[in-house]
């Protein structure tokens, strides 16, 4: 079996095994800096860590480890190679009963991610990659739509404002927005496949985690998508590698236009 079918099945059975049981029903506990996660998470992670070597022998780094595990995990085999996951994206999310979130996972080799994975149980949505080899949503090939030629002030945009460190950019966003209208929806590793997707025009976040983007960021470039920082360096260039801001859109031309507003008020 390909490893990216392996993955694929992989992750779904985490979901349905570790996950969905717990769903509507999972009580909420505090880490240390104040995030929320579940037994479904930690469940859900000790699935992913046991039997994702099997199909890449490598290291995993996960969200629920401690933060020194996983930059010490990242300092060694980042280059060589290891998984890197999310056991749920949206934890928020699916502790309120909302069902939008989402469990990714992604092999990393050599600073970059090869393999990716993000499946939203609850709606049956699988999106998934290899690189060089496109991007897909349960067997169609990503985007389901174009969004060539449409204007910036026609766009749908994602925007995750409160993680914006510029206060002179978050207040143009607010109020003097350039796109149609505004979705915030929880869930990082969806915002990459709704935008690969063509669901959202254009893409803005302050900073994510590694977890948040390895798999999703992959799917989306996978999709032909456009991607960039706030920092103004490329993406994929290994900076910022556990807070790294994004920029991005669909289409080459709304990309353009995205990025220049955003550099202009920065």
């Amino acid at each position: 079996m390909k490893p990216l079918h392996a993955l694929q099945r992989l992750v779904r059975e985490t979901a349905e095994s570790a996950v969905m049981p717990h769903f509507l029903q999972a009580q909420a506990s505090r880490k240390a800096d104040g995030g929320v996660f579940s037994q479904a998470d930690l469940a859900a992670q000790e699935m992913l860590v046991s039997r994702l070597p099997e199909i890449v022998a490598a290291p995993v780094l996960g969200e629920e480890m401690d933060a020194g595990a996983q930059r010490d995990l990242w300092a060694r085999h980042s280059h060589s190679g290891l998984w890197v996951i999310d056991p749920i994206d949206g934890t928020n999310n699916f502790l309120n009963g909302l069902p939008h979130f989402a469990v990714s996972a992604a092999y990393v080799a050599g600073g970059v991610p090869h393999l990716g994975v993000v499946f939203n149980p609850a709606a049956d949505e699988m999106f998934s990659a290899e690189c060089g080899g496109g991007a897909f949503l349960n067997g169609r090939p990503l985007p389901l739509r174009r969004t060539a030629g449409k204007t910036l002030r026609e766009a749908l945009a994602g925007v995750d404002v409160k993680r914006l460190r510029s206060a002179r950019l978050a207040g143009s966003i607010a109020n003097f927005p350039p796109f149609a209208s505004l979705r915030a929806m929880g869930s990082s590793t969806l915002d990459w496949c709704y935008l690969a997707a063509g669901r959202y025009d254009v893409y803005l976040h302050g900073g994510q985690n590694l977890w948040d983007y390895a798999a999703g960021a992959l799917i989306f470039t996978e999709s032909g998508g456009c991607l960039a920082t706030l920092e103004g360096d490329d993406f994929w260039s290994g900076r910022h590698t556990f807070k790294r801001s994004a920029v991005a859109a669909g289409d080459a031309e709304l990309f353009g236009k995205w990025l220049g507003w955003i550099r202009q008020n920065q």
